[in-house]
């Protein structure tokens, strides 16, 4: 068996953020740990660029802009939508979560998903950096790997060594 190796050295990366300014409170503390999390793996804050727009729906937008103009490895999406008492909740989760997913197939850039589809505003605060821990942490994670993944996958994977293996092999 050969296996492509997880990376998360963000060293060299480029990141493009797009947080929805709705709800700032919670994308406020998405993209603080969107920004350290980066930082952590090796990349430098002058290479994450942060794109403000008014709310989710407005995410798909910013990111194809984004990850089209070519200036970037991958691009985060922050962001939180609350169940309300009308079915906008559903209308808003599904344009959002089907724009960022034609934004990734469309322009073969990793987009990492973090907006946070949630039922109250207790459930989005244990998710920004809370009780659930912090969910612009956890996408960054998988856009850094994302990011080193696709450009190799295109190659001959290594032979399978203890290094490049997952914890779920």
């Amino acid at each position: 068996m050969k296996t492509y190796p997880a990376n998360l050295d963000a060293t060299r990366l480029r990141l493009g953020v797009v947080v929805a300014r709705f709800n700032h409170l919670i994308s406020a503390r998405l993209l603080e740990g969107c920004v350290d999390t980066f930082c952590e793996l090796g990349g430098e804050r002058d290479n994450v660029h942060v794109a403000w727009v008014p709310g989710a729906f407005e995410i798909p937008q910013a990111a194809r802009v984004l990850a089209s103009s070519g200036r970037y490895d991958a691009i985060v999406t922050l962001g939180s939508v609350i169940q309300g008492g009308t079915p906008h909740f559903d209308y808003v989760c599904d344009g959002v979560t089907d724009g960022v997913r034609e934004v990734m197939r469309d322009t073969n850039v990793p987009v990492a998903f973090g907006v946070l589809t949630v039922n109250d505003i207790e459930q989005a605060m244990d998710r920004a950096g809370g009780s659930e821990g912090n969910k612009g942490s956890d996408v960054t994670r998988a856009a850094v790997e994302m990011a080193n993944l696709c450009p190799i996958l295109e190659k001959e994977p290594a032979a399978d060594t203890p290094s490049n293996r997952t914890d779920s092999q």
